[in-house]
């Protein structure tokens, strides 16, 4: 399926699924712009366009209705995807929707969601700008969902190991404990390598160490 395909089932897909004013905003909100940044921007990286919602309803500390161009929640977050245009979102802005666009990213930060704001000119002629950014974003979020569904439950031990141990870890340390031999604690150690979880220290030629990684996700320990 290309990508003019997909979008057009994705539309009727949700138009489907809605009713009154959240329908009418998804007729008259989704246009050029918004596509545009799903064709330059989201689809050259992930090719389909599971858990996106366009023109998706929130709430502000107000109770008041507003949509996000996209909101895209996979089990691992809730982020939200603006295209900004220069002229409808700074040129016209007086001060006090100027305050409330900030308030609201600063509220919507506070329950949980993840703003991202492109704008229509970036989208349009630097979609490569707005790809390396929107990765730099959401690939650690997808990282970790991946890491965290693929360890195994030897793999898991041995990262607890490595980390209540305080101290670098060495392959006898893994040989001692789970009575294996070398050839099996080096496999378990460079599948935890491989998947971004330990980090290996070489001494001459050969990796004589493991060290635990920053930022491991914290069901893992």
């Amino acid at each position: 399926m290309n990508f003019e395909q997909a979008h057009q089932a994705f539309i009727d897909r949700h138009l489907a699924s809605r009713a009154g004013e959240r329908r009418g905003r998804l007729l008259r909100g989704h246009n050029y712009a918004e596509k545009l940044l799903l064709q330059n921007v989201w689809w050259p990286m992930f090719g389909n366009l599971d858990h996106l919602h366009p023109e998706y309803e929130i709430y502000d500390w107000n109770r008041k209705s507003q949509f996000l161009d996209f909101a895209f929640m996979p089990p691992f977050g809730r982020f939200g995807i603006e295209c900004d245009g220069f002229q409808s979102h700074v040129k016209d802005m007086d001060r006090e929707r100027f305050s409330y666009a900030l308030n609201r990213d600063t509220f919507l930060t506070g329950m949980g969601w993840k703003m991202i704001h492109f704008s229509f000119d970036d989208v349009q002629n630097r979609p490569e700008v707005c790809r390396m950014l929107l990765q730099l974003i959401i690939s650690p979020y997808l990282l970790r969902n991946k890491t965290v569904s693929s360890i195994s439950p030897v793999e898991r031990d041995v990262l607890r190991l490595a980390w209540s141990m305080g101290k670098p870890l060495r392959p006898k340390d893994v040989i001692d404990r789970y009575q294996v031999n070398f050839r099996t604690a080096r496999k378990w150690l460079q599948a935890l390598v491989e998947k971004g979880l330990l980090r290996s220290i070489i001494q001459g030629k050969y990796t004589c160490y493991y060290e635990v990684r920053e930022n491991i996700p914290e069901q893992l320990l």
